[in-house]
């Protein structure tokens, strides 16, 4: 990654807690192209996308977009819309998992009660015979975030996974310890500005390590996604499984809604399970803005789309 490519993606990263943009993005952003990456502000509108992809062979996790909470009271009704969610999969009889963010369940204000509204979204799931993924943070989180993982799997709710990201030097120790408590996860690179002392600065680093996460994860025998759009490591991961014999219901491609589109449908077609992470909602600028600052290109798309008006 260049110098300024990092510079533009610093800068993009540094308008997701910006007030002002994202008062103009509310205002304008759906309509000049965010909706690329957000399937609608209602439930209905992403379970109809899910039912759409469905059809495709895709599988989905979606996620009710909201973090960043400053009252508890909001946790409470995001525990309500995700509640909603899990019986409209179910009414709906659609092919998707679930996922969110603790700061949306109140992580930053009451570390307890947040731990009671994920514990209680987790055990609804695991009625519904469905699981959720808790989605990983800033490195701020990390700890947090791993600890209530482990913490629901000891009170035997194991349809409760996480994420780790690559770019974040402990992630392969992280890895080794939910490994050894059975935990489901998905790999990722990573989409939040962190300091150099906690994370590779270079991208080639980050492949690097994403490469030994999945080695790790594959050989465990553990039950694997391998979130990323990057070509060349969904072809070493082909190729791994091939050479290693791990079968195809032990792991699965995941990539974001609106992104590389085609490939995921290349990908169902020859026989693996992709799943396409689909989020909704009125809260979806901080999202958004990580989507954009991870490829340039999604700048130019939004660009382009607003001249096409």
């Amino acid at each position: 990654m260049g110098w300024g490519t990092r510079l533009f993606r610093s800068l993009l990263l540094s308008l997701a807690g910006n007030k002002f943009a994202e008062k103009l993005a509310m205002k304008y952003g759906l309509k000049l192209g965010a909706s690329r990456f957000v399937a609608g502000q209602s439930l209905d509108e992403a379970l109809d996308r899910v039912q759409a992809m469905n059809a495709q062979g895709i599988s989905v996790t979606l996620d009710h977009l909201g973090e960043g909470i400053t009252r508890l009271e909001e946790a409470t009704e995001f525990k309500a819309q995700y509640i909603s969610l899990l019986e409209g999969i179910a009414r709906r009889q659609v092919d998707s998992t679930v996922s969110l963010k603790p700061s949306q369940m109140g992580l930053k204000l009451d570390p307890e009660q947040c731990y009671a509204n994920i514990r209680e979204i987790v055990a609804t799931a695991r009625r519904y015979g469905n699981s959720v993924t808790i989605d990983m943070e800033d490195s701020s989180c990390t700890d947090a975030t791993i600890e209530l993982t482990r913490r629901l799997h000891d009170e035997g709710l194991d349809n409760a996974g996480t994420v780790i990201q690559a770019y974040l030097y402990r992630s392969l120790a992280d890895i080794d310890t939910l490994t050894r408590c059975g935990v489901s996860l998905r790999l990722v690179k990573g989409a939040y500005k962190e300091p150099k002392q906690l994370a590779f600065p270079k991208l080639t680093d980050v492949n690097d390590n994403f490469l030994r996460m999945i080695k790790l994860r594959l050989d465990g025998g553990s039950y694997t996604a391998i979130a990323t759009h990057d070509e060349r490591i969904i072809a070493w991961t082909k190729q791994y499984v091939r050479t290693r014999d791990v079968p195809l219901d032990h792991f699965e491609f995941q990539m974001l809604y609106g992104v590389r589109t085609m490939l995921q449908e290349r990908l169902a077609a020859e026989g693996y399970t992709v799943r396409c992470y689909v989020p909704y909602g009125k809260m979806w600028y901080p999202y958004f803005v990580r989507r954009l600052a991870e490829r340039p290109a999604n700048v130019w798309f939004i660009i382009k789309n607003r001249f096409k008006r």
